[in-house]
């Protein structure tokens, strides 16, 4: 006789247990997949008993994933990707619906609004709400389930960001202003998390150049103002380029930045119907662009 047949895992404990591991929450969860908290606690019951492991560890009102916990979360969110696209393939309906999404503004003052317009002409029955923040912020948003999309720069080791542009990180000052003369070098630049500011610092530390933190903020168009009235001389990716900025070319003896890296990462939800239509969107329109990642992957492959 043949081995009995393995009965599969069920996609609804699936999917909550995804949504307890995003925010940590067996109370939040319950709200984000419109179940009592009895029966999220149930259905995670169950899912132990079928794998014969624990998959969470419970401090207090914590819920951290025990290494079990963490290998099962990697292939479930695969499962849910995989459902997500099989539906999609059988589904003749209309894509309608509400996205929430957060972008650094770096990349909102010059490439979202017109990527975003691209967008409503061609999806006019999925409305988008677009919040600004910087990187670190959405990361911490998406845990508490703010978003269901994000764009963000990548700082960290993320399994489920989907790196797909690289931009050159270009010193900038003012046109014919002293910032750039002026020892110790003024910078403007983010918040201490800042992963474009720790990578600034540390270049300029690396040549022994001095400089002081001389304006800082969250907020892309204020490091902008700050560069253009020349109170500092500040770092930024191609794209968030101003009219009336001096890009400082390595021969002013500032050290080259590291490229910044774009990813978009979503919520363990947003697959398929409404959220591919916006990520594929963002992902092609912004890969799209002189020098992006994605661009040179297609190049590639086509030859």
């Amino acid at each position: 006789m043949g081995a009995a047949m393995v009965s599969p895992l069920d996609l609804d404990q699936l999917q909550t247990f995804c949504t307890i591991a995003d925010c940590g929450s067996f109370t939040e969860a319950a709200k984000r997949v419109y179940k009592t908290q009895s029966a999220v606690s149930m259905q995670i019951k169950r899912l132990e008993a079928r794998l014969g492991q624990a998959v969470f560890v419970r401090d207090g009102r914590r819920v951290t994933l025990t290494t079990e916990g963490e290998a099962l979360y990697a292939r479930a969110r695969r499962m849910l990707k995989i459902n997500a696209e099989i539906i999609d393939m059988f589904s003749h309906d209309d894509l309608a619906g509400n996205i929430r999404f957060g972008v650094p503004d770096d990349y909102a003052v010059k490439l979202l609004p017109v990527i975003l317009s691209s967008f409503q002409r061609t999806h006019p029955r999925i409305t988008v709400d677009v919040r600004c923040q910087p990187s670190e912020d959405l990361l911490s948003g998406m845990r508490q389930g703010r978003y269901d999309i994000i764009v963000f720069t990548q700082g960290t080791m993320h399994e489920f960001g989907e790196l797909f542009r690289t931009e050159k990180m270009h010193w900038v000052a003012s046109h014919g202003g002293r910032a750039l003369a002026t020892d110790p070098l003024p910078l403007a630049c983010g918040p201490n998390f800042c992963i474009w500011r720790a990578d600034a610092v540390e270049a300029l530390s690396r040549i022994n150049r001095d400089f002081r933190i001389a304006y800082t903020s969250s907020n892309a168009m204020a490091i902008t103002s700050a560069v253009l009235s020349d109170l500092a001389v500040g770092f930024l990716p191609e794209s968030a380029l101003q009219p009336g900025m001096r890009v400082v070319g390595e021969d002013q003896s500032l050290p080259r930045l590291q490229d910044a890296q774009i990813a978009l990462l979503r919520a363990s939800h947003a697959y398929g119907g409404i959220y591919d239509a916006l990520a594929t969107h963002i992902v092609e329109s912004m890969g799209n662009l002189p020098g992006s990642f994605y661009a040179k992957q297609k190049e590639q492959a086509a030859e």
